[in-house]
């Protein structure tokens, strides 16, 4: 079933985890044992990706595999996972998230805290977190951040990127559009933005992407991000600001 509450009767001991970013909450939250599966795309921790069994990817899961594996936990996500793969799941307890802002992030570590019985981690995480936040504010940077190409994608005002770039001093020229809107080149070159990040996830943009763009935009800065900076909502948020800090000082920013 669908959990609508963040308690069980009682500790689960067999978790899978559908969510890259919550697979590694789960490693920082001490739950080695207890996890027993993630998907392919649950890359950190290094050693979980090599040990752990894997359950296909985010949005194409093994479901009998799953079921198989009788876990008394699933953790899945909204915009991660496939909804009628996760309402297939629904006999089992699915732990459905849905996060669009940094509160929304703070509110889903202290629920897992509590679905598995992890509340002293969990509370010092969230403390961690907000005490690294409390020195950035928002900014008058404008940029346009890129998730795809062809076409190109760029991150919506709903989203946790959009959140995200808020808290690390940024302005998004998107935030007016829902979710991923496609944008055009001549979208990119009329939007006003100062600097286009090009992001490391889910398309996997490189130096040539960046090379490319900035003869096509030469008043137009054009940087590579880690995505994972900007999108993963668990424990990587404790590596975030000191990212975002690095990130202001390489475009020439020192104010944030």
């Amino acid at each position: 079933m669908l959990l609508n509450s963040p308690n069980l009767s009682k500790r689960p001991t067999r978790i899978v985890s559908l969510v890259p970013s919550q697979t590694e909450l789960l490693h920082y939250l001490g739950l080695e044992q207890e996890t027993i599966a993630i998907t392919k795309f649950c890359i950190h921790p290094a050693d979980w990706y090599k040990k752990k069994l894997k359950i296909g990817g985010t949005k194409n899961l093994s479901i009998e595999k799953i079921i198989a594996l009788q876990p008394d936990l699933i953790i899945a996500n909204k915009e991660e996972n496939v909804k009628e793969e996760i309402e297939a799941l629904s006999e089992h307890h699915v732990w459905l998230t849905d996060i669009s802002t940094l509160e929304d992030a703070y509110q889903m570590i202290s629920d897992i805290g509590k679905l598995t019985h992890k509340y002293a981690e969990a509370d010092i995480l969230i403390k961690l977190i907000k005490e690294n936040f409390k020195s950035f504010h928002s900014g008058k940077i404008s940029v346009a951040y890129l998730i795809w190409k062809e076409p190109y994608m760029a991150a919506g005002g709903d989203t946790f990127i959009n959140d995200m770039l808020i808290h690390a001093g940024f302005i998004n020229v998107f935030a007016s559009h829902k979710r991923y809107p496609v944008i055009t080149f001549s979208d990119l070159k009329n939007c006003g933005c100062e600097i286009i990040m090009l992001s490391s996830e889910p398309y996997p943009f490189s130096v040539k992407h960046q090379i490319t763009l900035q003869k096509l935009l030469p008043h137009t800065k054009i940087v590579l991000t880690d995505g994972e900076m900007f999108s993963w909502y668990g424990s990587r948020l404790l590596k975030a600001t000191e990212y975002f800090s690095n990130l202001h000082k390489q475009i020439g920013v020192y104010n944030v």
